[in-house]
């Protein structure tokens, strides 16, 4: 059996967690468990990632053109339906 540690998070996401395991059958520590192992392997920045937001962050603030919220959530709720187009066709 591995060794047993604490972690505090706050009320609501405990009470959320507590459900989860409740309606999965689970104790919040075999829930927390299962979600790790099936999320898998931290995901990592590509290499130069951090550099290509730095520069599209500095391009926005340079005045750039930027698409609206409206135009990015009709194409967000494209998602998973037939209508669905890559970003580049919209």
């Amino acid at each position: 059996m591995a060794a047993r540690r604490t972690i505090e998070v706050d009320g609501t996401t405990a009470t959320a967690l507590e459900q989860r395991a409740a309606d999965s059958g689970l104790s919040v520590a075999d829930l927390l468990a299962k979600l790790v192992t099936e999320l898998g392997p931290r995901l990592e920045a590509a290499p130069g990632g951090f550099g290509e937001l730095e520069r599209q962050w500095q391009a926005i603030k340079a005045g750039e053109p930027t698409v609206s919220h409206p135009d990015a959530v009709r194409w967000l709720d494209t998602w998973g339906t037939p209508g669905f187009e890559s970003w580049a066709k919209r």
